[in-house]
This record gives structure tokens, C-alpha cells and sequence, in this order.
């Protein structure tokens, strides 16, 4: 009921202090920023909890983006800015991330592009120093991507600014956890803590465990992953130091029922509800197949029971939730979890430690001792570059819809739950009831329009084949059509269309996406009177001889497509600009209102034809 509270009811919205409230408004704003910023490569970007606009007490948060940016502030720093505060940008389409969809989670509905600012006072911020300082040396040490890693293990990929291929890669092999300070980093540290105080007094050994789980609260922050962990560790300790069995299932659901109580809008949390569902496989599902691989497993391979039966449960009682949040899961993640497992343990404790040593010695002593570490790191990150190319590596689905992950989860039931296992008919049933259904959307007739800064986009699919016509051909364009092709299920696309005249350094990107792309070079045009994009219900054609209107049949839908002014006045002079059996017309460009009242003619005679 919490959860389903927490759902419903939980979601942030903005208050009546809120900085959203002054949109539109060039303002003079003062605050304190909430963590270091995130530095681009010609600007920066931080989130700041809002103290004064214009001399006004607010409350709330507000992304400050500062362009240049030379000197990147720092968590703590009490800024003042002056710029324009607007409203976030929505997404190119609602299956793509965008600006507001991401400052919406963090409970921000605001940003602030500066044109000056200044810093006003620079507080003392230990922690934040301590955790800048573990990632600096780290990276200073042993370079961008085995230092991040290292920093990661420690403090979590929240406070580390990864290099972006190293973070697509450890999700492509489906071992973003490894980067996520989550409840396996407790486990690792806190059993080596009780292992080394075994021998020594309960109260002792209870203190050392609490200062091991408030070292990695005060290191990972308070994320939902991390808090639930430590709640969990923390019961577990006192219970299993009292002399009492600890029941996984009860404790979890404590830890959850009082995390909803404080903080109902942690059931939006992605991660919050990874981490809770990976947590109920590890209770719930991997003590019983352990058991049962146990007993056909020959005794030299023992071993590997614990590790399959782990990674397992955790795979399975995800795949719903990737599913409706990523559209996708990794193929190997099994085979990547089981490969990784020998690493993960030795590095995440290594490197733990030699977080102290950045902390507490001179920095020749942190050169030696992270040498062996190093390689260790550089064998991870090679084990995992290599996992992230096999073929097919991520599966790309699409997005269920919501009920149809429901029905999914409700199928798994009787598989990971040995108590209902009389129920695994109903459950195969409902499995392939889910898989038929969104198979039905995925392998039906459609066309995405998407736009963004001029740049327009159009995704045509066909029984589970797309294409794409892009406007431009840039870097920019090319990375959000991707997006938008992944979001939908297709890595591969049969064919692409460049309306963009000018060449582009981005070609190898685009020619990633497609079997087949036509760009316009040297002045020459996408398509010429008598040729045709063609492939399996997917038909690009010229609609006129001028102005480069195109024809679209996807499946049972015939667009026109307009992708400039010029071809738009060819059409409305053309006898191809009488109504017939069109879905729609697509504009490659803003049209004027004399332009958009002739359209709307247009389309209203189309609209009285279809329905003869």
C-alpha cells in the first residue's frame, strides 16, 4: 500500500517558494550549490538550492548552466547569478530522456542560464572534499577510466564524472551495478570488517560494524539504493549479533515500509526500485536454487552454485523493471556477472583501502600500492569491453506499456517463488500473453515525428523494420536519432535518409544506424526522378519534380513529407496536391500561418477522403 501510495501520491511538484514560479523572468538569483558541478566541454552545470531571487526568500532547487565556465563551482559554494529562468526542455519524445524529464526525479522544475556570476563565500565541506579528493587521486594515479573505476567502487558513479564510453559499456554488459554504490559494496566491506573482528568483544564488534556502514553512508550520499542497504546491513548486524536468526524477507520489507515513510516519493526512484527488487530475488529466489543446484552440481563445481544462483535471482526479478524504464536489458548479463564476480570482490575491497591511503598518506605511498590494483582494474574494464561487443549485446524491446510489464511480473511469480510453483502453467501463460502483446505493437505500421532546436526527425516502422529521415546531419542529430531508434526497439535501421546539403563529420555515426544512407553531397539531391528508397513495406519516393516532396509508405500509412519551404510551395502547385488516402503530412520546417491554414485545408480534404 505504500508503494502504490508512493506511486500515485508521491510525485514532487513544486511548492509555493518554488524558483519555477519566476519562468520566464531575468532574475538575480543567491544560493548554495547541492553538489559539485558537472563540467562539459564548454560549460557546467549544477543543481542550487535557492536561498533569494531578487531579494525574495525562495525554496526549492534550480539548475544554474554557466557557459564559459573556467573555474567549475563546488559543492557548498553560495553563488550569486543573474540570468533568465526558464522552464527545463521536455524530450524530443516521451521513450527519450530528456533536460526536464531528469531534473523532474531530483524535485528541480527550473534552470538558470547565467550570464555572470560570482562566488560569494566558500563553506567548509569535508565530506565533499574527501570524496573529491579520493576521485582526483585515483584518476591522477591510474588514469581516467581504471581511477574512475576505482573511485566508483568507493563513492559510487553518482560522485564520479566517469568517461561516458566506460559507463555504456559496464550497461551494455550489464554490470551498472559494479558503478552504483549499492548493497553488494556493503557487503563487501561490511564482512570484512566482521571477519577481521571476529575474535573480539560483541559491543566491539557491533561498534566496528556501525562505523563501517556510517563510513559508507557519509562516502555514497544518500541515495535510495545506498540508505535501503545500510538499513538492511544495520537490522541484519543487531539481529544476527543478538543471537537471533535474521529472516531476509522480514527485513527488507522493514527497511522498505520505513524508507516510503519518510521519503513516499523514493517509489519514482529507478534506482530505489532496482535495488528493491534485486534485493527480494537475493532473499526471496537465490537460497532455494542454490540449494537445488547444489544437489546436481558435481562437487568440484560447488563453487559456482552461490554465483549463478545470485546473479540470477537478481537478473530475473529486474528484467520487468529494465524493461519499462530502459526498454532493453544486456543478453550476457548472466555470463558477465559470473565472469566479473572473481574481480569485483578483491577490487571493490582494494580499493576501499586505498581510498584511506589517499586520505591519510603522502601520495608516493598511493603510487605503489595502487600498481597491483591497477591492472586488476584494467583486466575488469578489458573484460567488460570485450562483453559489450559480442553480438546482439543489448537486447533492444521497446517499451511495454505498463499493465503489459505487470502481466510479466505476475508470470515470473511462479518461477522465482518455489512456495507457488503450482501456479507455473498460469505463469507460462501469462508470460507469452505479455510477449504477444507487445510483440502486436512492436510488429505494427507507425511513424514517430520528433524535433528539437530546428532539427526535425522522422522514424517509419514496419513489422518490426524502421527508417529514418533526418533534417540534419550533425553530431547532435545524429546521437538523438539514435536515441529515439533504441527507444523503439531498432538498432539496426533498413535504410536512412540525410536532408542536410552540407557533409558532415558525424557520417561514421550515422552509417552505424543504418544498412544503407543517403546523404546529399556536392550539391547532389537525396533522390532523383525515378529512384526509390526500398525495403520489406518501407517506400521512399518523389512525390514532385521540384522542391524535393517525398512519398512515404510505411506499411498501410502514406505520408508526404515536406522537409523545406521550397517543397511545400511545389506541392501546392502540383496536381499531386489533391486530396487521396494520406495518414499525414510531415514538415521538415516551422511553416508560416498562411502556410498553416492551407495545410489544415489540406488535411481536412484528406481527412473527408479516408472517410468514403
Amino acid at each position: 500500500m505504500l508503494l502504490i501510495k508512493g506511486l500515485l501520491w508521491g510525485v514532487p511538484s513544486p511548492g509555493t517558494h518554488d524558483p519555477s514560479l519566476l519562468n520566464g523572468r531575468t532574475v538575480e538569483l543567491i544560493g548554495r550549490l547541492h553538489a559539485d558541478a558537472r563540467v562539459f566541454d564548454t560549460s557546467c552545470s549544477a543543481l542550487i538550492a535557492v536561498d533569494r531571487i531578487d531579494g525574495r526568500r525562495f525554496r526549492g532547487l534550480t539548475e544554474a548552466v554557466l557557459r564559459p565556465c573556467p573555474n567549475p563551482p563546488q559543492h557548498g559554494w553560495q553563488l550569486k547569478l543573474t540570468g533568465a529562468l526558464k522552464a527545463p526542455q521536455s524530450s524530443v519524445h516521451p521513450l527519450v530522456s530528456g533536460p526536464a524529464s531528469r531534473l523532474d526525479r531530483l524535485g528541480c522544475w527550473s534552470q538558470l542560464r547565467a550570464n555572470q556570476w560570482q562566488v560569494l563565500h566558500k563553506s567548509w565541506t569535508p565530506i565533499a572534499d574527501a570524496r573529491r579528493s579520493i576521485a582526483a587521486r585515483f584518476q591522477q594515479v591510474a588514469g581516467l577510466q581504471r581511477g574512475g573505476l576505482l573511485a566508483a567502487l568507493v563513492l559510487g558513479g553518482a560522485h564520479v564524472q566517469l568517461p561516458a564510453e566506460l559507463r555504456e559499456a559496464f550497461r551494455v554488459a550489464g554490470l551498472s551495478h559494479a558503478l552504483a554504490a549499492s548493497g553488494f559494496h556493503l557487503s563487501v566491506v561490511l564482512g570484512s570488517v566482521l571477519a577481521v573482528g571476529r575474535n573480539v568483544s560483541r559491543p566491539l564488534r557491533v561498534s566496528l560494524g556501525c562505523c563501517a556502514l556510517l563510513l559508507f553512508l557519509t562516502l555514497a550520499g544518500g541515495q535510495p539504493s545506498v540508505v535501503r542497504a545500510v538499513l538492511m546491513g544495520a537490522t541484519a548486524l543487531l539481529i544476527r549479533e543478538s543471537d537471533q536468526r535474521s529472516r531476509g524477507a522480514g527485513v527488507l520489507l522493514l527497511t522498505l515500509i520505513l524508507m516510503l515513510l519518510i521519503r513516499p516519493d523514493w517509489a519514482h526512484s529507478v534506482g530505489f526500485q532496482l535495488s528493491a527488487a534485486a534485493t527480494a530475488g537475493l532473499t526471496l529466489s537465490a537460497p532455494g536454487l542454490e540449494q537445488q543446484l547444489l544437489r546436481c552440481c558435481p562437487s568440484r563445481m560447488r563453487w559456482l552454485a552461490a554465483a549463478f544462483a545470485v546473479s540470477w535471482a537478481a537478473l530475473v526479478w529486474t528484467l520487468p523493471l529494465q524493461l519499462l524504464h530502459f526498454g532493453s536489458t544486456p543478453l550476457y548479463a548472466l555470463v558477465a556477472n559470473l565472469l566479473a564476480a572473481p574481480l569485483l570482490a578483491p577490487l571493490t575491497l582494494s580499493a576501499m583501502g586505498l581510498a584511506v591511503i589517499a586520505l591519510l598518506f603522502p601520495h608516493p605511498f598511493l603510487v605503489v600500492l595502487a600498481w597491483p590494483v591497477q591492472q586488476l582494474a584494467a583486466l575488469l574494464i578489458a573484460l567488460v569491453h570485450w562483453i559489450s561487443h559480442w553480438p546482439a549485446a543489448q537486447l533492444l524491446t521497446g517499451h511495454p506499456q505498463p499493465w503489459v510489464v505487470l502481466m510479466m511480473a505476475f508470470g515470473l511469480i511462479p518461477w522465482v517463488i518455489n512456495s507457488h510453483r503450482g501456479l507455473r502453467g498460469f505463469g507460462v501463460v501469462t508470460l507469452l500473453s505479455a510477449v504477444f502483446l507487445h510483440a502486436v505493437v512492436q510488429l505494427g505500421d507507425g511513424v514517430v515525428v520528433a524535433s528539437r532546436f530546428g532539427r526535425h526527425w522522422l522514424l517509419a516502422r514496419h513489422r518490426g523494420r524502421a527508417a529514418l529521415v533526418s533534417t540534419h546531419a550533425d553530431s547532435q542529430s545524429c546521437r538523438i536519432a539514435q536515441q529515439l531508434a533504441h527507444a523503439h526497439g531498432h538498432r539496426r535501421l533498413d535504410w536512412l535518409v540525410l536532408l542536410d546539403p552540407v557533409a558532415s563529420e558525424a557520417m561514421g555515426c550515422w552509417t552505424l544506424m543504418a544498412e544503407h544512407v543517403q546523404a546529399p553531397h556536392q550539391g547532389q539531391l537525396p533522390l532523383v526522378k525515378g529512384q526509390r528508397l526500398r525495403s520489406d513495406g518501407l517506400v521512399l519516393s518523389l512525390l514532385t519534380d521540384k522542391g524535393q516532396a517525398f512519398q512515404l509508405q510505411a506499411g498501410e500509412q502514406r505520408w508526404r513529407l515536406l522537409p523545406k519551404p521550397q517543397a511545400l510551395w511545389a506541392l501546392s502547385h502540383s496536381v499531386l496536391a489533391r486530396p487521396g488516402r494520406w495518414t499525414q503530412t510531415w514538415l521538415g520546417f516551422q511553416p508560416t500561418k498562411s502556410q498553416q491554414r492551407w495545410l489544415r485545408r489540406l488535411e481536412a480534404k484528406d481527412a473527408m477522403r479516408m472517410d468514403l
